[in-house]
């Protein structure tokens, strides 16, 4: 069995960059991953879009104070 390269470091402005406080993803960071996720992504090199009519995304929960 072959061994599996650990996952690198993500670097930005290669990888990603930040807009408005969000993280997107380059097109180069989604070819060296290698398949797409179909979450119509902007970048996205092989051409995937959500339908207009799509539900946006979720936003990930946040920690709340105890």
């Amino acid at each position: 069995m072959a061994a599996e390269n650990p996952p690198r470091e993500l670097v930005e402005g290669l990888d990603y960059y930040v807009d408005a406080g969000r993280w997107v993803f380059t097109g180069a960071y989604h070819r060296a991953r290698g398949t797409c996720c179909q979450s119509g992504c902007r970048h996205c090199p092989w051409g995937f879009r959500k339908p207009a009519d799509a539900p946006p995304a979720a936003a990930p929960p946040r920690d709340r104070p105890a």
